[in-house]
């Protein structure tokens, strides 16, 4: 079940030169041509629908996508966020599957633009979101899973000393075809993530 109440959109969350904020209208031309741009950088780790239906990211205006993801902060089911660097526009991470009753948990996708990768966006943009969901939602738990040949997801888990739980097979359509993942979590009580990345010295101030 949702979490059971409308979501206030949080207002820019940031940690040196990484911010998220909610997704808005004014968001969907520059997504649609950072995904352009990336369709080789991110097509293997993409969502597919199995019919083989699925549009192509960046090939469509995003409005009609953006509309949708604002209406789950009014059914209180994710949280859509762009990632900024130094102002621009990067990236996304989306809270999702976003769960309250005896659950109180999520889980968190993105993605990052190769011509800003390396320089640990990612891992503070992660550290944030669930700083915010743990502090602002007061959520239980949250879960990232991950393709186990993404070795770039892979290494923001390990910065941000997430628990691996195991392999789940043939978890999501990726790419084509049914793909197994792996399952790192986090849960309330931890510290700060942004601070546990500051202190491994893995932030970009």
């Amino acid at each position: 079940m949702p979490l059971g109440r409308a979501i206030v959109d949080p207002g820019p969350l940031t940690a040196g030169r990484v911010t998220l904020r909610v997704v808005r209208g004014r968001d969907a031309e520059p997504l649609r041509q950072l995904l352009q741009r990336n369709r080789g950088w991110l097509r293997r780790w993409e969502a597919t629908h199995p019919s083989g239906r699925s549009i192509e990211p960046g090939s469509v205006s995003m409005r009609p996508t953006i509309r949708a993801y604002r209406r789950q902060l009014t059914a209180g089911s994710g949280v859509p966020f762009v990632v900024l660097y130094d102002g621009e526009v990067v990236g996304q991470l989306s809270v999702s599957e976003l769960s309250g009753g005896a659950l109180q948990s999520s889980q968190i996708g993105y993605w990052v633009s190769e011509h800003v990768a390396g320089r640990g966006i990612a891992p503070t943009a992660v550290a944030l979101a669930i700083d915010y969901l743990f502090g602002a939602l007061g959520l239980h738990r949250v879960e990232i899973c991950i393709r186990p040949e993404n070795v770039a997801s892979l290494r923001v888990v390990e910065k941000l000393g997430l628990r691996p739980e195991g392999r789940r097979a043939a978890y999501i359509h990726i790419d084509g075809a049914w793909r197994d993942h792996e399952c790192f979590v986090a849960f309330r009580g931890e510290g700060s993530m942004v601070q546990r990345l500051h202190r491994a010295g893995n932030s970009h101030g």
